[in-house]
C-alpha cells in the first residue's frame, strides 16, 4: 500500500526514499478505546494516521484530565515525535476515539530518515511546529479564558447535525481542563438561560446561535 501522497510532505521524497518508507513501515489497525501509549513508555514507532481519530490527554497526579490535542487522518502525533528525538518517555497518554488505522515507522527507519532526508526532517519539523502553536493556543484558553464562553464554544464545535453530543460531565471538564463541578455548573446555568437541555451523559442544544454569540464573545 503506497500511503505516501496522504500526508503532505511526503510526497516530496525521492523515489528510492519512498520505497524505503513503504517497505520498512507496517500498517496496523486498532480498535477503539485501545491505548497507544501512556506515561513512562518509550515510543518504538511514529504513527502515522490513515484513519480514525487519536486523544492525547494529561492526568494530573489528582486524576484530572486534560485534552491538549487530536491527531486526525493524515497526521502525526507530535508527542511522539519529541519522544523519539529526545529518546525521552511519554509524559501523556494517546487513546483511540475511533477505530484506527496508522503507518508504524520503526525508530531505527526514523532515525536514519531524520539523519538523512531533508525533505522527512522538513515533514517532521513542520508538524511538530504547527502542533506547538496548538498546544500553546490550549494553554492560553485554559489560563486566560473564561469557562462559560469554552464551554460555549466546546459544545457548538462538538454538537451533530442534530444538535445533540454524547458526552459526560467529566469528559466536557477534560476537554477544556477543568474540574467537573464546574462544568456541571455552567451546564445547569445554560439549561436556566434555555439554550440547553441535558440528560445523563448528553446534551442537546436548544439555541445554538445563543452560543455561537457567547463563544464569540471577547
Amino acid at each position: 500500500m503506497d500511503w505516501i501522497d496522504r500526508f503532505a510532505g511526503l510526497s516530496q521524497l525521492d523515489d528510492s526514499l519512498r520505497k524505503t518508507l513503504v517497505s520498512k513501515s507496517n500498517i496496523v489497525t486498532l480498535p477503539k478505546n485501545t491505548v497507544l501509549f501512556g506515561p513512562g513508555k518509550s515510543p518504538d514507532n511514529l504513527l502515522l494516521l490513515l484513519e480514525g481519530v487519536v486523544r492525547v490527554q494529561q492526568v494530573t497526579e489528582g486524576g484530572r484530565e486534560i485534552v491538549l490535542y487530536r491527531v486526525h487522518a493524515g497526521e502525526s502525533c507530535v508527542l511522539t515525535t519529541a519522544c523519539l528525538l529526545a529518546y525521552e518517555d511519554y509524559s501523556a497518554e494517546g487513546i483511540a476515539e475511533t477505530e484506527v488505522q496508522a503507518v508504524a515507522i520503526p525508530r531505527l527507519v526514523f532515525d536514519d530518515l531524520v539523519a538523512g532526508s531533508k525533505s522527512f526532517r522538513n515533514f517532521v519539523f513542520a508538524a511538530y511546529s504547527r502542533r506547538i502553536t496548538d498546544l500553546f493556543h490550549v494553554i492560553e484558553e485554559v489560563a486566560f479564558q473564561k469557562v462559560d464562553i469554552r464551554l460555549a464554544h466546546k459544545l457548538v464545535e462538538l454538537a451533530g447535525a442534530d444538535q445533540k453530543l454524547t458526552a459526560t460531565h467529566a469528559q466536557l471538564a477534560a476537554e477544556l481542563g477543568t474540574a467537573r463541578e464546574v462544568i456541571s455548573r455552567q451546564l445547569q446555568e445554560f439549561q436556566r438561560r434555555g439554550w440547553v437541555a441535558t440528560a445523563r451523559g448528553a446534551v442537546t442544544l436548544l439555541d445554538r446561535s445563543a452560543l455561537i454569540a457567547l463563544s464569540e464573545a471577547a
